[in-house]
């Protein structure tokens, strides 16, 4: 008899809690899970093992922060805005620093489904919209 969605979802909540130490993902009991699942073979491995990877997929980016700039940021601001972000998801969040000139100046900060646009193109895009504007392209800036 097949897992039905619920049950998987039930096991594999368990599965995720028991990788979970001290409120962190270990990711060699991960692995471990995902070895065990696999060698069972069981109807609905592939449900559980899917579910399980959207669970690691989700509590990893609640301990990443993406930040974005139009231009590379200097040093000691990479360092306030760690110290910034640990203060409010605490210190077990990583930090990316990446490069987007789309964004024209400004920062966008995102942390799982966070998201803090301070662009210039997401200013630019507001202000677009309070027009009745749909679309803005860059070429016309």
């Amino acid at each position: 008899m097949p897992l039905t969605t619920h049950e998987a979802k039930r096991a594999v909540k368990l599965l995720f809690r028991w990788c979970l130490v001290d409120g962190k993902l270990d990711e060699r009991r991960g692995r471990q899970v995902v070895k065990v699942v696999l060698q069972s073979r069981r109807r609905g491995y592939l449900t559980v093992l899917g579910e399980f990877k959207r669970l690691v997929k989700l509590e990893r980016a609640r301990h990443t922060a993406r930040i974005e700039s139009a231009a590379p940021l200097q040093p000691e601001l990479q360092t306030r805005l760690r110290k910034k972000l640990e203060t409010v998801y605490g210190e077990a969040i990583s930090t990316e620093f990446a490069q987007n000139p789309d964004l024209i100046g400004g920062v966008r900060i995102q942390v799982a489904s966070d998201v803090y646009d301070a662009s210039v193109k997401a200013k630019l895009a507001a202000l677009a919209k309070s027009f009745g504007i749909s679309e803005i392209s860059r070429s016309r800036f």
